[in-house]
Order: C-alpha cells, then sequence, then structure tokens
C-alpha cells in the first residue's frame, strides 16, 4: 500500500474553507494517508484552537500549535498557557511549531523573535514536544540558538520547507534535526536546493507542502494542497535514485520517529 505523509501543511486556514473535505479527500485518493496540520497566527485570536477543532475531526490528520516568527511581537505569558493547555488537552498534538526566525519580512522586532524562539524552545521541551522551526535569512542565529536549547537537552525537531544552505542543513542534522522540502525543490531554478538534497541522508529526511503555499512543478501557480506533495516525494526519489514508494515510506518511517506516533493503524 502507498503511503506519503505531507508533514507540514496549513488546511485550517481560510483558503480551504470552499473545500477543504474535499482537499482531504483528494490527498486520501492520492495515496496521502496522514497529514501534519501546524496552526499559526494571532495566539489569541482563536486561529490556534481552530487547528486543534479541526485535527480532532479527522483521524487522518495530527496537529502542531506555536507562534510563528511572524507573530512574535504578540507571544506574552496568556498565550504560552493557552497552548499549554491545548496540548495538555488536545487530541493528536505533536509538535511545538511552527516557531523560529524570519529577518526577511521582519514582522516582529528580530530581538524579540529571538527571545520568544528561545521561551518556545523551553516551553516545547518541558511539555516533551519536537519542535517544526521556520528560519529564513537568519542561519546563524538559528543555529545557535538550537545548539544552546540542544546543549540543554531538547528533543528534536524538523527544520520546515528547507530552502537554506548546505551547512546549514549539515548542521542541522548534526544536532539530530530533520530536514523537510517542500514544492521549492522542484522549481526549475532550484539546482542549489536539489543539489543539497542530495546529501541529506534519507533517514533525516522529510516531504511537505506548506500548504496553501509553495505549489510544485507541475502545480505552480495554483494554491496547493497535500495531495500535491506526491510531486516533492517524486523529485527527491530522482534526486536520490529511489522508486516514488520507497521515498513515501522512508519519510513516512522518519515522521512516525520524529512526532512518536504510530502508523501500523
Amino acid at each position: 500500500m502507498k503511503m506519503f505523509i505531507d508533514s507540514h501543511a496549513h488546511i485550517d486556514g481560510p483558503e480551504f474553507d470552499g473545500d477543504r473535505e474535499e482537499a482531504i479527500g483528494r490527498a486520501k485518493d492520492a495515496g496521502v494517508s496522514v497529514i501534519l496540520n501546524v496552526g499559526t497566527g494571532d495566539p489569541h485570536s482563536g486561529a490556534l484552537e481552530r487547528a486543534v477543532a479541526l485535527g480532532a475531526k479527522h483521524d487522518c490528520l495530527y496537529t502542531a500549535i506555536g507562534t510563528h516568527p511572524h507573530d512574535a511581537r504578540l507571544y506574552d505569558e496568556q498565550a504560552e498557557k493557552r497552548i499549554r493547555a491545548l496540548v495538555d488537552d488536545g487530541v493528536r498534538i505533536v509538535a511545538w511549531g511552527e516557531i523560529g526566525l524570519d529577518f526577511h519580512y521582519d514582522n516582529s522586532p528580530r530581538d524579540t523573535q529571538i527571545a520568544v524562539f528561545e521561551r518556545q524552545l523551553r516551553a516545547a521541551r518541558e511539555c516533551d514536544l519536537p519542535v517544526i522551526i521556520h528560519t529564513r535569512e537568519a542561519e546563524r542565529e538559528t543555529i545557535d540558538i538550537l545548539k544552546a536549547a540542544c546543549a540543554q537537552g531538547h528533543p528534536t525537531g524538523v527544520l520546515h520547507c528547507f530552502s537554506g544552505s548546505l551547512s546549514l542543513a549539515l548542521e542541522a542534522i548534526d544536532l539530530g534535526l530533520m530536514i523537510s522540502f517542500s514544492g521549492i525543490v522542484t522549481f526549475k531554478k532550484a539546482d542549489d536546493l536539489r543539489a543539497t538534497a542530495k546529501q541529506v541522508p534519507l533517514d533525516r529526511l522529510l516531504i511537505e507542502t506548506d500548504c496553501p503555499f509553495l505549489a510544485p512543478i507541475p502545480f505552480r501557480g495554483k494554491r496547493n494542497e497535500p495531495a500535491y506533495v506526491i510531486e516533492v516525494a517524486r523529485c527527491l526519489a530522482g534526486i536520490h535514485g529511489r522508486e516514488l514508494e520507497d521515498i513515501g515510506r522512508i519519510t513516512a518511517t522518519n515522521f512516525a520517529k520524529l512526532f512518536k506516533v504510530d502508523l501500523r493503524g
């Protein structure tokens, strides 16, 4: 049986309000048996609760919640208490994220992003959850913070939607992290990223859509959705000289290990 896992999606958002159930159905039809939906947004807006509620409705969904670096300026003690309560009471919440640093858009001040990233890493460690990490134009800062966290015994995590340098990937792997590739790896001008992907060991590899963003070739320009993660797997199969189903099986095994879930049912 084919098994593919979209390890990072945002299907609770308004982009899917018109066909959310159909998108989940199309994913199943394509062989995508599991989706990790990542709840983000203003932690005081109800966005995280929305993601948790959706995950509770579907056996094929797991959920991650956290405060994205864009919204770091909104993260406070109340937000942290809310996330912890959702983790304690929610169904199939398997990760804290996405969290990290985004120095491209700077939607929150950089010093605030750094402080909130460190704070959420501590909270995730206390909740015994792996972390989903977003990093853009902040490679050195991200690695330095992660090194400090790992020195304190932090559980593992993943650099999601990876588009960084080979050195970033290798340093993250040395820290025990996984690397997740999105539709970006299929883009025509992504030769450097494909070269990096070839250097990532298969046992550290994940695949994702990051939908509704970044639809892979041949769907580029359309709204992305979980079914399209097959194209990411197809690209990585070519890079690594493996069969498509091999990449599905390997990345599903990696997903189960990282997020401590049993996929045998």
